[in-house]
């Protein structure tokens, strides 16, 4: 189908609706690297016009990769709720907007959208997101809660947990632990403490697993613990009796992307069936951490939808929610700025694109988190990343990733610091978990004013913690 809308003296037309989606999108470096950008503000504008009065039933007849050839097109078709997706059934997207915004001021705003999410489609949510300004996205997200719980319960109203990522070069243990010392000090890890190891060899990635188990057993800490391996190697540390909570994957929103992960959805099902398995979770049983980003599909040619054209980066990011959303996560977190300039130039783009992001997984019931971060050669500093940081807590992010001084030594890219985190909430008037702020507490870690206030590592009851690890 072709669609198209004049503005001023000129008619502007777009071919079905990739074209559409892609030329409707704000402008980003990985469309145009991916040659499906708009030529000009004017057409941006004018595809936005014309995505505004697409039906939403259009995107269950028009698919954006064809389901012939993809599992994820397939997935998220088999997986449609009719019945969810009644209320808004009639509406076009600029129709959709509207009640969105509307519902996002109600008293019962949460569970409405909450009751329309098995009714989306990733399509759908990505085509109301471009024509929707910043406030729009956060202020529908921050109305929309999604709670999931392994041994934390993570997404309540007024909470922002984080991921403490203690990553070492060498996989060393003592360094390592060392970092955990300094996020649990400053409040860190409720949503998980995942280590990124350098190494796949199951022998480092089990050692890691272990070190992470005996802290949290050793300190009675109610926190989740993933070491971020690829998903064939902790199936097979689960079967060898492993202490795993989370398996890990990167995921992508097409079939051809996710091969060049090395993972296919049976993989990702069979993991989420024998880490349940195991029963190690005591608030509930969600055990699968997802992370995705945009410009993924294209760095490994696996952006091409119907018709042979690209796929514009943003609608397959969100794709990849489709894929999250099919297997209960615990957590899934887009690392926004982490795959460079190549797909999101600078600070406006990261920006843009982290709040596009949380908003779709969230509309989609997947529990979302952002890694506000960026690379050095990207045109952006940490100011960007504050703005973010904000506006992502106001939005209802359910966590964001933490390190050391808001630099991985690992993985060499810039992110949130603990320190980050603490001024947020105290700005915000967010907290952390409720299981891990109890914790806190319990240990003398939090002000009267129930903020986590400053301590000598000295005289800490995880003192001993790196002395021991080094044993």
């Amino acid at each position: 189908m072709r669609y198209s809308h004049r503005l001023r003296d000129r008619t502007y037309t777009f071919d079905g609706l990739v074209d559409l989606l892609a030329k409707a999108t704000p402008d980003r470096s990985g469309d145009q690297l991916a040659g499906c950008a708009a030529e000009s503000d004017a057409e941006r504008v004018a595809a936005q016009w014309a995505l505004a009065d697409v039906a939403l039933t259009d995107f269950l007849t028009e698919p954006v990769v064809p389901p012939e050839t993809d599992d994820v097109t397939r997935l998220i078709w088999d997986t449609h709720d009719a019945e969810a997706f009644a209320p808004v059934r009639r509406h076009t997207v600029g129709q959709f907007r509207e009640w969105l915004l509307d519902t996002a001021t109600r008293e019962d705003a949460a569970a409405r959208l909450s009751a329309v999410a098995a009714g989306l489609t990733p399509e759908m949510v990505a085509a109301v997101s471009k024509l929707m300004r910043n406030q729009d996205l956060v202020s529908v997200a921050s109305a929309t809660s999604v709670t999931t719980a392994f041994r934390t319960t993570l997404g309540l109203p007024g909470r922002l947990s984080t991921r403490l990522q203690p990553n070492h070069p060498a996989d060393d243990p003592v360094g390592v632990a060392g970092a955990v010392l300094d996020g649990l000090l400053l409040g860190a890890g409720d949503a998980v403490i995942g280590v990124n190891p350098a190494s796949d060899n199951p022998r480092t990635v089990a050692d890691l697993l272990r070190l992470l188990d005996d802290i949290r057993t050793r300190y009675d800490i109610p926190v989740q613990s993933s070491v971020l391996t690829h998903i064939t190697t902790t199936i097979d540390l689960i079967a060898r009796g492993a202490p795993v909570d989370l398996p890990f994957q990167s995921i992508a929103g097409t079939q051809r992307a996710n091969d060049g992960f090395g993972v296919s959805l049976a993989m990702l099902a069979e993991a989420n069936d024998a880490a349940r398995a195991l029963g190690r979770g005591t608030a509930g049983d969600n055990v699968m951490y997802f992370e995705t980003g945009q410009g993924a599909p294209l760095s490994s040619e696996g952006h091409l939808g119907t018709g042979g054209r690209p796929v514009d980066q943003q609608t397959l990011e969100a794709r990849a929610y489709g894929v999250a959303r099919a297997f209960d996560p615990l957590i899934v977190n887009t690392v926004v700025g982490f795959i460079g300039p190549e797909y999101l130039y600078d600070g406006k783009q990261i920006i843009r694109a982290g709040l596009e992001d949380h908003f779709c997984g969230k509309l989609l019931g997947v529990p979302m988190g952002v890694d506000v971060c960026y690379t050095t050669h990207a045109e952006a500093d940490q100011d960007d990343m504050d703005t973010l940081l904000l506006l992502l807590a106001g939005a209802g992010c359910t966590f964001v990733i933490t390190v050391p001084g808001a630099d991985d030594v690992m993985l060499g890219y810039q992110s949130a610091s603990f320190h980050d985190v603490l001024t947020t909430r105290r700005i915000t008037g967010t907290r952390p978990a409720p299981e891990f702020e109890r914790w806190l507490a319990r240990e003398g870690m939090l002000d009267g004013n129930g903020r986590v206030r400053a301590l000598d590592p000295a005289a800490s009851p995880l003192r001993t913690l790196t002395a021991e690890a080094g044993s």
